[in-house]
């Protein structure tokens, strides 16, 4: 009878790499890193693009592992959102505008994958449900913001709407995705 692997316990790794055990940044690489290059091909849309930001996320989670604060959030969080912030600086960096298809409503998943709550999970369908029951222009917000990685004020002029408004948008669809994926 084979029993299950223990999960993968980011936290304990995250604190191996700010003692620097190169063993454990490996082991993070090893179990994380193909989802983790698939978040920034998402963002960056290049895959050697991805290749860069995914090794300056792990020189920065090797750098700043001692940084990582269990109170403010999960360690599986506090990687992907490395990986996330990188992807979407370049993208801000580089000014690239890529149209929005309706192939990228399924992207959002991985970038809602509820890396802040262990367990919560299961998989796209149920974030795709999620984005589905929003209102067409927040639910574009939502995706220019987290596919695209646009600011408020660029989305705001992409859909031609006030920023004001804009924000508002984002402030409930995330809520609404919060409590839908609750």
């Amino acid at each position: 009878m084979n029993l299950p692997a223990p999960p993968f316990d980011f936290q304990a790794c995250l604190a191996a790499c700010a003692q620097r055990d190169r063993r454990a940044l490996q082991a993070l690489y090893d179990h994380e890193g193909a989802r983790l290059l698939g978040v920034a091909r998402r963002i960056a849309r290049d895959h050697a693009t991805a290749e860069d930001i995914l090794h300056d996320a792990f020189i920065r989670i090797w750098t700043g592992a001692a940084s990582f604060d269990p109170a403010r959030g999960s360690a599986r969080g506090w990687v992907y959102s490395i990986t996330r912030h990188l992807a979407l600086n370049f993208v801000r960096d580089t000014r690239r505008e890529t149209p929005l298809d309706e192939h990228e409503v399924t992207a959002v998943a991985s970038l809602f994958a509820g890396f802040d709550e262990p367990g919560l999970w299961t998989g796209s369908a149920r974030i795709n449900r999620c984005v589905e029951q929003l209102q067409p222009a927040p639910q574009r917000c939502i995706l220019h913001a987290y596919v695209d990685g646009c600011s408020h004020a660029e989305i705001a002029a992409l859909l031609g709407a006030p920023l004001g408004t804009v924000k508002a948008w984002i402030k409930r669809s995330l809520q609404a995705l919060r409590e839908c994926m609750a």
